[in-house]
């Protein structure tokens, strides 16, 4: 039988991978021993398993996460108020199927941020999409877009996602026509998507950094309602450990 016309046309389909495993049989004597039905259901899985890996990395491509974090990576062992097992819990990535949020609050550097990215990226990894804006640029994109004709595509993006990380939340006071733009977010998600948070302020302190009292309380009804919260308690920022490790870990040159 002549192979090379069969692989040149599953190349011509687009079906790469199931053309490199095709070939790759051809060359292992062993493969012989397997029934048809075995040997073409090895390449089935092959170009399956090649799908769900493109798949996977556009969905992290499209999320834009800031940090590159996974949950794999993250250091309990620091005095930080992060819990193993409600981590754990969650990169299981219920909280994402039952449209709930996760705020994550605590100091500058204690690890916020990384701590989003690595529960979106493990969202990315379970065949969810995410997006991640900090609140204070997206805010000011929304405003843009009003101008420029992007509006309805850059608020499709935003609402539409499953996971959506707003980073930085109140790290300035919000304006009233800030806030508006907030509501109609938190509004279309409110038990449809699910959102991570992060901010530097406490949860309990959100309402009073927003300057018009309705819409603060509108706002947080639909973010802290059916919320998991994580407060950060380190004292010691993550980025100084960081650095510090890189410090010692780099090599000495002349």
């Amino acid at each position: 039988m002549l192979t090379q016309p069969t692989i040149e046309k599953l190349h011509s389909m687009k079906l790469t991978a199931m053309a490199k495993a095709f070939a790759s049989q051809m060359q292992c004597p062993d493969m012989t021993q397997l029934s048809f039905e075995e040997r073409f259901g090895l390449i089935v899985d092959y170009q399956m398993t090649d799908l769900e890996n493109r798949r996977m990395q556009n969905r992290l491509k499209n999320a834009k996460l800031r940090l590159s974090a996974c949950i794999e990576d993250l250091d309990f062992k620091q005095s930080r108020g992060m819990d193993r097992s409600t981590v754990m819990s969650l990169a299981g990535n219920q909280w994402v199927k039952s449209h709930h949020n996760i705020l994550v609050t605590g100091k500058t550097g204690a690890g916020k941020s990384y701590l989003a990215c690595a529960l979106a990226q493990k969202a990315c990894r379970d065949g969810h999409s995410a997006f991640y804006q900090r609140v204070p640029r997206l805010l000011q994109d929304i405003g843009v877009s009003r101008h420029d004709g992007r509006y309805n595509k850059l608020m499709n993006q935003v609402v539409k996602c499953e996971v959506l990380i707003l980073d930085d939340l109140l790290i300035s006071p919000l304006s009233r026509e800030e806030q508006k733009e907030l509501l109609e977010i938190v509004e279309e998600r409110y038990d449809r998507k699910a959102t991570i948070v992060t901010s530097q302020l406490p949860v309990k302190a959100w309402h009073d950094a927003m300057q018009d009292p309705t819409l603060a309380d509108a706002i947080l009804d639909r973010l802290v309602h059916n919320a998991y919260k994580i407060e950060l308690d380190g004292t010691d920022s993550m980025r100084r450990k960081r650095t510090t490790l890189d410090q010692k870990t780099k090599p000495v040159t002349e």
